[in-house]
């Protein structure tokens, strides 16, 4: 446990000292949020979300860029050295295999979301390639949750979830589907959910804070380091990130960590407790899904606004309230998580 304080610590002071010079990069590269007119996936006008963050024009997008360089970099140091070091490397995988799926589903998804944060700065015409529509992205999130399943299941051999109460059920090849979901589910979760100042990160502080418990029970050093330098990253980039933020973490850190975080309760075994640990991005994820079948299948919306966070802003609830209620409610649905976990 020394060990993984001592990432979170090198992490946290990194990402805190190049964090200032970053957010400085993209107002000069003017990769921020631009004086445009939002649409939905149906591309219908948003004029709510746009009246409710209208404010937030000009605030620097892709901060998380700079987690996934500094988690990376040190990642693979760590994993290089800790040998020589003389530091025991404990795992229930194959270390490799474990770091390469890691790392594949972190970077890989990473490069999806930078993409879109480019698209929505710069405006790349959808006419061409660079353009392409949301079916389209959608499309290559479910090729790399594909990819990273099959790796899943063909290199570490997993296909079973642990249903708690009840017996373990070995799904065989359907595991990779059922890994490809849940996934693709929490990137766009995660997405969702980075709406708020802080929101995103936060919720995902809490959630990785759950899986680092996890890990070190089962003494899985492999995964606990990768998660201890992501904390780390998080807390530092949450200073800036917190209302009113000076950098978002766009979709390149959604998408990323979202999907990461997937993989981590892939690896743990514990698929089923992941939707409890990340209760507030299901609730995010629900409540838009819903307004987007309304709307789609009945014509009409659920909500006057989605999802869920939005709403409660347009109801008059004030940003930060939001943001440390949905924090709260976090930390109860991991209390809980955790608590099933260990029963």
């Amino acid at each position: 446990m020394v060990q993984i304080l001592s990432l979170i610590l090198l992490s946290f002071f990194v990402v805190s000292f190049l964090l200032v010079p970053f957010i400085n990069i993209l107002y000069r590269i003017k990769l921020q949020r631009q004086d445009q007119k939002t649409r939905d996936i149906f591309e219908t006008l948003t004029p709510i979300f746009d009246k409710l963050h209208g404010h937030k024009i000009g605030t620097p997008l892709s901060g998380g860029t700079l987690i996934i360089i500094v988690v990376t970099v040190l990642y693979l140091l760590v994993t290089n050295i800790s040998p020589l070091l003389g530091i025991d490397r404990t795992s229930i995988y194959p270390h490799k295999d474990e770091v390469n799926i890691l790392l594949f589903t972190f970077l890989s998804f990473g490069f999806l979301g930078l993409y879109d944060d480019l698209r929505k700065t710069f405006g790349f015409k959808r006419t061409k390639f660079f353009g392409m529509r949301f079916r389209h992205k959608f499309l290559i999130q479910w090729i790399l949750a594909f990819i990273i399943s099959w790796m899943l299941y063909a290199r570490l051999g997993i296909d079973i979830v642990n249903v708690r109460f009840f017996d373990i059920i070995d799904l065989g090849i359907f595991y990779v589907p059922f890994a490809a979901f849940v996934i693709v589910s929490f990137a766009n979760a995660v997405n969702i959910a980075d709406g708020l100042d802080g929101l995103a990160s936060g919720l995902m502080l809490i959630s990785l804070i759950a899986f680092l418990i996890i890990s070190s029970s089962i003494l899985d050093t492999t995964l606990s380091a990768f998660i201890g330098l992501l904390i780390g990253a998080l807390i530092a980039f949450l200073y800036f990130n917190i209302w009113p933020a000076r950098i978002w973490l766009g979709d390149v850190g959604a998408l990323s960590l979202g999907a990461t975080l997937a993989v981590g309760g892939l690896l743990l075994g514990k698929p089923l407790a992941l939707p409890i640990i990340g209760g507030m991005f299901v609730v995010e994820a629900a409540s838009s899904l819903i307004q987007l079948a309304s709307k789609k299948f009945r014509g009409k919306k659920v909500f006057e606004v989605a999802p869920i966070h939005l709403y409660l802003q347009h109801i008059g609830w004030e940003e930060p309230k939001i943001v440390f209620r949905f924090w709260l409610a976090q930390t109860i649905f991991v209390i809980f998580g955790l608590w099933l976990s260990f029963f």
